[in-house]
């Protein structure tokens, strides 16, 4: 069994950027052309990407849509897509268009009936994304905290057909901490579901450590700011997971 590295492209404007702790004041930007970083990915040897549109987490909608449909174009491998996808018509319009899993936060929280049926309709191909603040879920581009435990939010989605739960710790993303490894493997022990890890990853030692605790549930592990600032080697993550 495996684990999957997911590198990371998340979209501000059209550019490749990061941010610390979710906050859109803290961009980080990497680079102004998303699909040349995802064709270095590929090169790297990864099979999967993990995109994000920023912008449209926090307006509810697609707001970077020239932007993911060039990364899909150059990128051979499976992507991964979340930011403000809430309705049928734009989580259909992605997967016509090449995208493999649709990622639902906001909406998972918001109007659980719908997603369960995005995930009975595009079998294998919906993700629920668990953002967690202190061990409470967040939406709205994490800017707003719920009074819904992280688990009791997932095990609504048990039996529902999702493929998995990308579980962030907001409170780690894009600082290079490290990942919140007690956390990721407490959310997986509790649940069905397989779990992605995400927020956080600083190097190999966390790569390592999650791999040790694939056959527990952690399907995969996304991975940013480590790959920018060049903490991280990608192809050495990717032969690590692929031991798992």
């Amino acid at each position: 069994m495996s684990m999957i590295i997911f590198p990371a492209i998340d979209l501000k404007n059209g550019e490749v950027v990061r941010l610390a702790e979710g906050d859109m004041d803290r961009a980080t930007v990497y680079g102004d052309n998303p699909a040349a970083q995802a064709q270095l990915f590929a090169e790297a040897g990864a099979q999967h990407l993990h995109v994000v549109d920023l912008d449209g987490s926090f307006a509810g909608r697609t707001e970077n849509r020239e932007a993911v449909e060039a990364i899909i174009a150059a990128f051979p491998g499976h992507v991964q897509l979340g930011g403000g996808i809430r309705d049928a018509a734009g989580v259909e319009g992605w997967f016509k268009l090449g995208v493999s899993r649709v990622v639902m936060g906001s909406a998972a929280l918001k109007n659980p009936e719908f997603v369960k049926e995005m995930a009975r309709e595009w079998e294998g191909g919906i993700v629920v994304a668990v953002d967690a603040k202190d061990g409470m879920v967040a939406t709205e581009g994490w800017s707003d905290v719920s009074d819904v435990p992280v688990v009791d939010l997932a095990r609504r989605f048990e039996d529902a057909g999702v493929a998995s739960l990308l579980f962030t710790d907001i409170g780690r993303d894009g600082l290079l901490k490290g990942a919140n490894i007690d956390a990721t493997l407490e959310l997986a022990r509790q649940v069905d579901i397989p779990v992605i890890a995400s927020g956080g990853v600083k190097g190999l030692d966390d790569i390592h450590v999650l791999s040790l605790h694939a056959k527990e549930g952690i399907e995969g592990v996304i991975t940013g700011r480590a790959l920018y600032e060049g903490k991280l080697d990608l192809a050495a993550a990717i032969a690590i997971g692929a031991k798992a």
